[in-house]
């Protein structure tokens, strides 16, 4: 890849996904500039549908059309991603199903802006968050990828499961869409009507503690994958995850309520995340324990002692 091709992903990235970068400088250069390439195509697609006001759907999935065709090699790719996405296709083997996959689930914003359950919320990840965990894994190139596989999926649904937790607010106002599952949604009293009031209660408050506690579960599942990786990758996918999970220090912190803003993390507290995750890294190089140790996702036996005892919902 020519430099201007991993700058113009670069730049993308810096932009719109700040978690990301801060864990990505961390990677070997021959990763890391492959990510910004494969993340600034992941944003390009992403981009089509979510900042798509007054576009109509017609021209959306021309555009995603287009866009499939030049990152499977059909047409002469237009930029300098989408020309650098093709030449890490080629080089690394990405199946033309993933790159399908993650192009489908872009299309499938345009239609869908609820999800009845969790398996169809998991369905649409699994061309989102889990094909590009599919194809971070082929950049990274472990000697068990097979085994590796199922772990990245996992945490890259992880991701994705703690941006949509994050983002309520801004995907129902700017989006009107809402990712938390609708059966989770009624099994807690919690209508669509309260959340585009951005409307907050208890029953919102228990139906977001269900979903993190889902999401906390993909965590643990993902992490335990990290061993699997090269091991100067090991660590960075580590300090993504802690990143990402930290937001569920913050979720908490305001009781659950994401309708009246959104959580955030200062740039004091990744910094602190980082040194943090490093210097238990220095010690013990289990990325399981080290997460268990630093991250914001409790271990399993303390989840269930919460749950026998009423769980983290607060009263108002």
């Amino acid at each position: 890849m020519q430099q201007k091709h991993i700058d113009a992903g670069k730049t993308i990235q810096q932009r719109t996904g700040k978690t990301f970068y801060l864990a990505t400088k961390f990677l070997p250069e021959r990763v890391r500039h492959a990510t910004h390439v494969l993340y600034g195509f992941f944003r390009i697609a992403d981009e089509v549908v979510d900042d798509a006001e007054g576009v109509p759907p017609d021209r959306q999935r021309a555009e995603l059309e287009s866009l499939r065709a030049q990152a499977l090699g059909e047409t002469e790719p237009e930029g300098p991603v989408l020309e650098a996405f093709e030449e890490l296709r080629r080089k690394y083997d990405i199946a033309d199903d993933e790159i399908e996959s993650f192009v489908d689930a872009m299309q499938s914003d345009i239609e869908t802006d609820r999800y009845e359950s969790y398996d169809d919320l998991e369905s649409y990840m699994r061309g989102s968050a889990a094909a590009v965990g599919v194809m971070m894994t082929a950049i990274m190139d472990p000697d068990e990828r097979e085994a590796a596989l199922p772990h990245a999926i996992k945490l890259g649904e992880a991701f994705q499961m703690t941006n949509f937790l994050r983002d309520v607010r801004e995907d129902v106002l700017e989006r009107d869409r809402i990712y938390l599952p609708q059966e989770t949604l009624r099994a807690h009293g919690v209508s669509d009507a309260q959340i585009e009031r951005l409307e907050y209660s208890d029953s919102f408050a228990a139906a977001m503690t269900a979903e993190l506690k889902r999401t906390e579960e993909l965590y643990r599942e993902g992490v335990a994958g990290i061993r699997y990786l090269p091991e100067d990758c090991q660590l960075p996918v580590l300090l993504a995850a802690v990143l990402y999970a930290e937001h569920h220090t913050m979720i908490r912190a305001q009781e659950y309520d994401v309708l009246s803003r959104e959580p955030s993390l200062s740039t004091t507290r990744k910094l602190r995340c980082l040194a943090k995750t490093r210097w238990h890294w220095h010690w013990n190089r289990d990325p399981e324990a080290v997460f268990r140790r630093v991250s914001a996702v409790p271990d399993r036996d303390r989840d269930r002692h919460e749950a026998g005892h009423g769980g983290r919902v607060p009263t108002q």
